[in-house]
C-alpha cells in the first residue's frame, strides 16, 4: 500500500520493479488512492485496488467492504500517515511490513507486524528498503510508466504549434502544493528572463489546474516582458510525462514533477530549502539541486543542520528566500553549456 501521494508513488515505482525482478511468478496488488492512479495506471505487472483516503466513517466503511475481500501472504505498508495505517487492520496478510521507527509517525508500528531495517535515507532507498526485507538483491531503478500513443501524438501536435522545433526547452513548474516550499515568484521571471537571453531557448511553464497554480503561471507569463507558453492545468499526467521527457531541463521546488522529470530521464534543478534534497530531492539530478536546507535551520531554527532529526522540516516560506538567482542559473549552465 501506497495511496499517495504524486511525487511518493513514483519514487515507489523502482521498490516494485525490483520485487517483480526478484519473484517473477508472484501476483502483486497496488492499493492506491484515486489521485495517484492516473500516472501509474497501466502499468506492467501490476494489479491496481482502487481506494480512497479516509476521511470519516462512511469512506472508512467504504475501504473496509472494498479491502475486505482480498487476502495476500505479505501486505507491504508502505506509507506511515495515519490515514493510511488505520486501513492496514482491515487488510488480511500473513505478514505486515512497514517502516522503522525513525520513519514512522501517526502510531504507524502499532498497525505492523514488522519493520524494514532503519537509515537516513533518500524517499526512494527508504521505499527499496522492503523488497530488501524479503531478500531482494538486486535493485531496478527503472520506471518504464505506461505511455498512451494517443498522449505522445497529442505531445507532438502542441509541440509543433507552440514551441520551435529547432531550440532547447526550459521547463518551469513554479508551484508545489504546500506554499511554504514555493520560491519567490519575482525571481522565477528574472531566471526565465537571464535563460532566454543567454541560452535563447523555448520557455514552458507547466503545473496543476488549482486557481493558486494559474495565478503564479499568469504572474510569469505577464513579467518576463516577452512570450512565453503556458500550459498551467492543460495537461493530464501522463501528458505531462511525456513534456518532460521532451524538456531539456525542468526547474521546480519541492513537487511531484520534479520526480516525474526523474523517471522519464531528464535533468531537474530543484529547489529546496524547508525540506533536505538528501530526504526528497531529484534522485538522479543531485548536481543539479539548490539546497539551502542547512542555512535555514541554522538560521530560522538555531540549530545544527548534522544534529536535527532526519525529518525534520524548515516550516517558513522565508526559507526559499536563502535560495538565490545567481546559484540557479549556475546549475542551469551545467546543463545548458
Amino acid at each position: 500500500m501506497r495511496l499517495s501521494a504524486f511525487g511518493d508513488v513514483l519514487l515507489t515505482v523502482p521498490a516494485v520493479r525490483t520485487l517483480q525482478a526478484s519473484f517473477p511468478d508472484a501476483k502483486i496488488t497496488w492499493i492506491i488512492s484515486p489521485g495517484a492512479y492516473p500516472i501509474l495506471e497501466g502499468l506492467s505487472g501490476i494489479d491496481f485496488l482502487i481506494v480512497d483516503k479516509p476521511r470519516d466513517l462512511r469512506t472508512y466503511v467504504a475501504a473496509y467492504k472494498k479491502l475486505k475481500p482480498y487476502k495476500f501472504d505479505i501486505l507491504l505498508c508502505m506509507q506511515a500517515s495515519f490515514s493510511a495505517n488505520i486501513l492496514f487492520p482491515l487488510i488480511k496478510a500473513k505478514r505486515r511490513i512497514g517502516f522503522d521507527n525513525a520513519r514512522a509517525r501517526d502510531a504507524h508500528r502499532l498497525f505492523v507486524r514488522e519493520a524494514v531495517s532503519a537509515g537516513r535515507d533518500h524517499l526512494l532507498d527508504a521505499f527499496m528498503r522492503f523488497p530488501e526485507a524479503l531478500g531482494c538483491k538486486e535493485k531496478k531503478y527503472t520506471w518504464d510508466l505506461n505511455i498512451p500513443q494517443s498522449d505522445r501524438d497529442w505531445l507532438a501536435k502542441h509541440w509543433a504549434k507552440d514551441l520551435f522545433l529547432e531550440k532547447k526547452t526550459f521547463v518551469v513548474n513554479p508551484s508545489c502544493s504546500k506554499p511554504e516550499r514555493n520560491w519567490l515568484k519575482e525571481r522565477y521571471v528574472q531566471v526565465i528572463q537571464k535563460v532566454k537571453e543567454r541560452w535563447d531557448v523555448n520557455i514552458l511553464l507547466t503545473g496543476g489546474p488549482g486557481e493558486s497554480e494559474r495565478k503564479l503561471a499568469a504572474y510569469i507569463q505577464a513579467e518576463v516582458g516577452f512570450p512565453i507558453v503556458n500550459w498551467v492545468g492543460k495537461t493530464t499526467p501522463k501528458q505531462l510525462a511525456v513534456v518532460l521527457e521532451k524538456a531539456d531541463v525542468l526547474l521546480a521546488p519541492d513537487t511531484g514533477p520534479l520526480h516525474l522529470a526523474g523517471a522519464m530521464g531528464t535533468p531537474v534543478v530543484g529547489l529546496y530549502a524547508v525540506a533536505s534534497s538528501a530526504l526528497s530531492g531529484p534522485y538522479f539530478s543531485k548536481d543539479f539541486i539548490v539546497d539551502k536546507f542547512p542555512e535555514a535551520v541554522r538560521t530560522f531554527l538555531k540549530k545544527d543542520p548534522n544534529k536535527v532529526p532526519w525529518k525534520t522540516r524548515v516550516h517558513t516560506q522565508k526559507a526559499m528566500t536563502l535560495i538565490t538567482v545567481d546559484e540557479v542559473l549556475e546549475k542551469l549552465a551545467k546543463i545548458f553549456n
